[in-house]
């Protein structure tokens, strides 16, 4: 038997990884021009110092990775250069970066360029995503982490506070009151008051505060749509998780239904999934195939886990966005799914079993927190 040694990412047909690549910044695309179209200035800033730093760093890496050894011998700086790089700096060390720092863009918000703190944020961002999320693992292929959401974690945590400076535009209009707050925040403890602030089609049209890339629902299904039939993105992920999802978000709408019968479960579940990142999360992170498990029924239980994270972080943590959070635990949670005692590709009924408990067990905690946690507050 003759065992082929290859690193991730595991495609299993006739493609290329600098075709899935492609795909992917094809699917991007529009989203991206949309973001530039809205705020042009902005997306424009973020994007060049976010692909910079990013191609910038890979470039050094791999510069540093296949460095000449000392063999007691002169060599000019030409040489030691083709060296390192020679047939080792390929196309995909240009492609994986640019993705990275097109997600970390459109994963970013708006913020005002009037002052130097802004840049620096975007900076020290893209440098922590690329660095710590993926070159600290050995580069291409080896990140158990998604570097943009890395990225965007690190300035989430380090500067919240400069991420909720509202940024005017023509394409929709925020009222005072309302400055800086995404259609999460209005939600607050779970007292839902101010729901009915956005409307559902404005939800799906992106005119509401957000960050530069996620609120734009019409770009972001067009880019989960060509991919599918490209057969870049895994759709049991997608499926898994957006299933998922719906039925925990239910749960909880009929939670506070019961306590308060003006709440729509139904309206609510919509709101929470056109909100925040979960739509371009699914879309263009949690389905990176280095970061997602190998198999197909890993890969369900991967996106249901990342579901019911992002569920339990979005209605009981102190943040009411849980997308890029739940994606860095879905990924350490990986890496146990493909361990080789129990990862293989057959569908058996211990796997069917284990996907219907997490989501009777978390279903069943959601709604009874709710119902009778106390978190709830008409």
């Amino acid at each position: 038997m003759i065992i082929n040694r290859e690193s991730s990412p595991h495609i299993r047909r006739k493609a290329s990884v600098m075709r899935m690549m492609i795909d992917v910044l094809i699917a991007l695309a529009p989203t991206l021009i949309f973001a530039f179209v809205v705020y042009p200035l902005n997306t424009l800033a973020t994007y060049l110092i976010s692909v910079f730093v990013m191609l910038a760093s890979e470039f050094v890496f791999v510069g540093l990775k296949n460095m000449m050894p000392k063999d007691g011998l002169k060599h000019s700086f030409r040489e030691r250069f083709a060296y390192s790089y020679k047939g080792k700096y390929t196309i995909n060390n240009i492609l994986t970066p640019a993705i990275s720092a097109v997600i970390f863009t459109l994963l970013m918000p708006a913020m005002p360029l009037d002052t130097p703190i802004t840049y620096v944020i975007i900076a020290l961002g893209a440098l922590v995503g690329i660095v710590l999320g993926k070159l600290v693992f050995g580069g291409l292929g080896s990140n158990i982490f998604n570097p943009a959401a890395v990225g965007f974690v690190f300035v989430k945590i380090c500067f919240n506070t400069y991420l909720n400076r509202y940024v005017p535009t023509w394409y929709y209009m925020v009222p005072d009151a309302m400055a800086g707050a995404t259609p999460l925040n209005v939600l607050g403890d779970g007292a839902m008051a101010n729901i009915g602030q956005y409307q559902l089609l404005d939800l799906f049209l992106g005119r509401v505060p957000g960050t530069l890339g996620e609120v734009y629902k019409v770009t972001i299904l067009a880019g989960l749509i060509y991919l599918m039939v490209r057969r870049s993105a895994d759709f049991r992920i997608v499926v898994s998780f957006l299933g998922t999802f719906i039925v925990l978000m239910l749960l909880a709408g009929l939670g506070i239904y019961s306590l308060n019968s003006a709440i729509n479960p139904f309206y609510y579940t919509l709101y929470h999934l056109l909100s925040g990142g979960v739509l371009f999360g699914v879309t263009f992170m949690l389905t990176d195939p280095v970061t997602s498990p190998i198999n197909g029924p890993s890969r369900l239980l991967y996106g249901m886990i990342a579901a019911v994270l992002t569920v339990l972080i979005r209605l009981f943590a102190a943040l009411p966005e849980g997308m890029a959070f739940s994606i860095l635990l879905a990924n350490m949670i990986a890496v146990v799914l493909d361990h080789y005692e129990w990862s293989n590709p057959r569908y058996t009924w211990k796997k069917f079993l284990a996907m219907g408990l997490i989501v009777a067990i978390s279903g069943t905690v959601v709604f009874l927190v709710i119902r009778f946690g106390g978190v709830y507050h008409a």
